[in-house]
């Protein structure tokens, strides 16, 4: 543990120095690869019936999982058992690849940039590559606030959720919570093309989310009073507003951020062309602002900063048990 601690440490400040390391192939670009490869081969398998989607889902969710947990694992014990310092340095590093505090704060300011001092077709095109709703007819108040939106619902996922999973089982953990994220993040569609396909992959990706989601809600909450954002109504919308939504873990942290910003976040959204209706979460106090994605950022660092002692502190006590 002490091992996974130490990479956790480094691997956040590496992120938050560096950022995401372009240069090199990301995991979970290959991740996603085996994600696309492996729904091929199973839909050609497996009959085109309802029980048949489900059960090439529910095989690829299983082979997916194994891959993404079982190398890293390989690969670290036996680093670890014959040139320790090599696995340690290997575990920090893909610690330092799989979160994401940076890079989320980097492309999330690229549509702030875009706000400010470009046009609005230019945020529109920024905002769609963090996003997943359609975006060419958002308006400049829609584009802020489905940047803000994706800062809150990536800060649980995208960091405080694979710090939780490092903590508890180093980077073998956090693959295997990245993998099942990046399936329900390409599969757990509930179209014609995933309904049945894809629904193992978002089940399990509502269970690998359903604590993580609720501490990055109350972290964020708490973090609110540190960030110099009003914590009191962050907590009164956090326990108001956090089951606003389809998914049982997506409001969690919209309903924090918003309540710490004082706007209205949520509310109906087009995806592929076609209207969802979704309730608000927070309250309308002021108009949302260009300058809330900025401090949508500063709540995320000081949240992740939080996440990191908090795990930290966590396993001290196991350690001294």
């Amino acid at each position: 543990m002490l091992y996974h601690m130490l990479a956790l440490t480094a691997g956040f400040i590496l992120d938050l120095l560096f950022g995401d390391p372009r240069w090199l192939y990301h995991p979970v670009c290959l991740i996603g690869k085996v994600i696309d490869r492996l729904e091929g081969i199973l839909r050609k398998l497996f009959p085109k019936s309802k029980g048949g989607e489900l059960a090439a889902g529910t095989l690829e969710v299983v082979l997916v999982c194994l891959l993404c947990g079982g190398i890293p694992l390989g690969v670290l014990y036996v680093l670890y058992h014959s040139i320790p310092f090599a696995g340690f340095l290997l575990e920090c590093f893909w610690c330092y690849q799989l979160l994401a505090v940076k890079s989320l704060k980097t492309e999330s300011m690229k549509v702030y940039e875009r706000l400010t001092a470009g046009t609005l077709e230019e945020a529109r095109q920024a905002v769609s590559m963090i996003v997943g709703r359609d975006t060419q007819n958002l308006s400049k108040e829609g584009v802020t606030k489905a940047a803000v939106e994706t800062v809150a619902e990536n800060a649980s996922d995208g960091v405080i959720a694979p710090m939780l999973y490092m903590a508890l089982g180093g980077a073998p953990l956090m693959f295997l919570y990245k993998g099942i994220n990046t399936m329900d993040s390409m599969l757990g569609y509930k179209n014609e093309k995933y309904l049945y396909f894809g629904r193992p992959a978002a089940k399990l990706d509502d269970a690998a989310n359903y604590l993580p989601s609720r501490i990055s809600g109350i972290l964020m909450s708490a973090a609110a009073v540190f960030a110099g954002l009003d914590g009191r109504h962050a907590f009164s919308i956090y326990f108001r507003d956090k089951r606003n939504h389809a998914s049982p873990n997506s409001a969690q942290t919209e309903a924090a951020m918003a309540g710490a910003l004082n706007i209205q976040l949520a509310g109906n959204a087009y995806y592929f062309g076609k209207l969802y209706e979704k309730p608000t979460i927070g309250d309308p106090v002021r108009e949302i602002e260009p300058r809330d994605i900025i401090r949508a950022n500063r709540l995320l660092y000081v949240t992740a900063a939080m996440a990191l002692l908090l795990c930290l502190a966590a396993a001290g006590l196991l350690l001294f048990i």
